[in-house]
């Protein structure tokens, strides 16, 4: 594997352990994180980083083996472009369903 492909996965794997970071002395829960804007921002911004990191990957490596990779794609532009109809359950369903296969591919990756 290319160093820029090993970069956008070490990316990836930075954004989700942000993520992770927000929940260390709290449980993740759904009223804390949509009563919080600032928390919901933050995820944002990360979900967009994985987004675009992956999307790069993909250019040159169509066949890599990220579950679902062109739905995390996909989220980043519908938050990008559809940010005014963004919902909380939306973002909180990626982090709570997705993020943790997502981080084991990712490290299984980057072993490699």
């Amino acid at each position: 594997m290319d160093n820029q492909t090993k970069k956008h996965l070490q990316d990836i794997l930075d954004a989700i352990t942000e993520v992770n970071g927000y929940f260390e002395d709290t449980p993740k829960r759904f009223d804390e994180f949509f009563r919080d804007i600032r928390l919901r921002r933050a995820i944002e911004r990360d979900v967009e980083i994985m987004g675009e990191a992956t999307n790069r990957i993909l250019k040159v490596h169509p066949e890599i083996a990220i579950t679902n990779a062109r739905k995390i794609v996909d989220a980043r532009n519908y938050i990008i472009h559809g940010y005014d109809s963004l919902s909380a359950d939306i973002l909180w369903s990626i982090v709570v369903n997705h993020l943790p296969l997502l981080e084991e591919e990712i490290r299984m990756l980057l072993e490699e």
